[in-house]
């Protein structure tokens, strides 16, 4: 029987996975564009969830017309989202606990996310002392997700292989990120379809996820990821890395 190892590092998204931020984020999104006289749909909202917030600022500077720098329109709805977090965080069912279990088990962790400084301290700031050993914001990655270059920053930091940590994402772009990066990626949709995403486990909601069922996701990945190798081994086809087509 295969013995089954806790993940070297498990790597935590924020808005939509930690806490329910996306609405507050559509308000935002809402009260901007319609400063300047334009309808913004749900349809719109969701297209930009799990962006970083320099493309989504360039999106609604050039496609929208907000006749903003990305600076300062990314300071005023992050500024609204925040706002909105202090009140109360908005926590997603079965995240604390999830985190409470992991840390308490000695994992190494980390916030991956493409919001930037204001909103992670806000969020780090509202959590025990000491839930995340590194904190990856959109500001600190000339590449945001959807590239796997957040995912790799923070596995970095933690001195881990991405290949060996679990990532929990909530949209395509983040899921598409710690995926590419080599993570084991969980996956809990919330505010963004996800469908035709591939390579990931999805599950309803973190409530009941234990650190024991992430050790048995990154179990699974790995053999899917052995399991490919022996098949392109075999065929001398496909991709080096296989990523993309696990799960």
């Amino acid at each position: 029987m295969t013995s089954i190892q806790l993940p070297a590092a498990v790597l935590f998204d924020l808005d939509g996975t930690l806490v329910d931020s996306e609405p507050l984020w559509f308000e935002a999104e809402t009260m901007l564009v319609g400063e300047y006289g334009h309808p913004w749909s749900a349809e719109q909202a969701r297209h930009l969830v799990g962006w970083s917030l320099w493309d989504s600022a360039t999106y609604l500077r050039e496609e929208i017309g907000i006749d903003l720098p990305n600076a300062a329109i990314i300071d005023r709805m992050q500024s609204h989202v925040v706002a909105g977090v202090q009140k109360a965080p908005p926590w997603l069912p079965g995240a604390l606990d999830l985190l409470a279990e992991v840390r308490a088990a000695g994992v190494p962790t980390a916030l991956v996310t493409m919001s930037h400084r204001q909103m992670t301290e806000t969020v780090v700031d509202a959590l025990p002392i000491g839930s995340f050993h590194t904190v990856v914001s959109g500001e600190q990655v000339s590449r945001g997700k959807p590239h796997p270059d957040p995912y790799l920053l923070a596995a970095h930091r933690l001195g881990v292989a991405a290949r060996d940590s679990v990532a929990i994402e909530d949209s395509v772009p983040g899921a598409t990120s710690a995926r590419d990066a080599g993570c084991a990626v969980l996956v809990v949709p919330a505010a963004a379809s996800v469908e035709g995403l591939t390579g990931v486990t999805l599950r309803d909601s973190l409530l009941g996820m234990s650190l024991a069922g992430l050790a048995e996701l990154l179990n699974e990945h790995r053999a899917g990821l052995a399991e490919l190798r022996r098949v392109q081994s075999g065929s001398g086809a496909g991709s080096s890395t296989g990523i993309a087509a696990t799960g």
